[in-house]
């Protein structure tokens, strides 16, 4: 399997990336970044996912947001 050094998702899964989002932000932080009920109404890692499994528009966003914050990890550092 080729490496794809520039694809920040590249070896990490749907769980992975929630769960560090979630680690960084919070659920109540997560849930004003990105409006969905699964981070604001009884938000689990579980019911989460399952949501987010089902619905590409809302994994895209999550994705969107754990790449935007690895930038800024990045530059902070």
């Amino acid at each position: 399997m080729p490496t794809q050094p520039n694809n920040p998702l590249h070896g990490k899964t749907l769980e992975n990336i929630l769960t560090e989002l979630v680690n960084y932000y919070g659920f109540p932080e997560l849930g004003k970044r990105i409006r969905i009920n699964c981070f604001t109404a009884d938000p689990s890692i579980s019911s989460s996912l399952k949501f987010l499994r089902k619905t590409p528009w809302a994994r895209k966003k999550v994705e969107d947001l754990y790449v935007e914050s690895q930038e800024r990890l990045r530059t902070e550092d």
